[in-house]
């Protein structure tokens, strides 16, 4: 499976990754470092063809122009191994931009997972995943409640991240609103 992602920026992730860093020191928490590049995700997908995903993805962001998302507060995918997040706000340009991934990949994909769809999408920046259990919950959050996490990001890019052994790297980012040769 391959993601369809948009990294953030240098600022947003030396913040990010000084969250997931302290979350390792003072509860062990490390399996969300197994994507180094903090991202937010459209989309989970085995493609048929790598290169034809990947024309259609630069399609898609030399045609689209960078825009504004906000973060606020924390979130949680309940669970076994719970999934403490910042939630990403849905807005015109986010929904628009992930119906248009969803559109131009759907002929590519052998299979999506269930929560890329428009009624289910939550887009998020993970700081905690795997190994986060529902009795460590209670105190990662309270130490997480200290901060706000209202952040102004800007989506200007696409990225493709693929799986690497225990690690998924970069595959391909695509800069939005530029021409890239593919």
């Amino acid at each position: 499976m391959l993601a369809i992602t948009s990294l953030l920026s240098a600022p947003h992730v030396q913040r990010i990754n000084a969250i997931i860093k302290s979350l390792e020191e003072k509860f062990g928490l490390d399996d969300v470092q197994a994507t180094l590049d903090p991202h937010l995700t459209y989309q989970l997908a085995g493609v048929k063809k790598l290169s034809a995903l990947k024309q259609v993805l630069a399609e898609v962001a030399t045609t689209t122009a960078p825009f504004p998302a906000f973060t606020t507060g924390l979130g949680v995918f309940p669970g076994e191994r719970p999934v403490i997040y910042i939630p990403v706000l849905r807005s015109d340009a986010l929904n628009a931009l992930h119906r248009r991934i969803r559109e131009a990949t759907a002929p590519l994909c052998l299979r999506t997972d269930k929560f890329s769809g428009p009624d289910c999408w939550l887009p998020h920046i993970s700081l905690a995943l795997h190994d986060t259990t529902p009795d460590l919950l209670g105190p990662v959050l309270a130490y997480l409640n200290q901060e706000t996490y209202n952040l102004k990001i800007i989506i200007d890019n696409l990225a493709i991240l693929r799986q690497e052994g225990e690690l998924f790297v970069r595959e391909e980012v695509f800069k939005m609103g530029e021409k890239v040769l593919v």
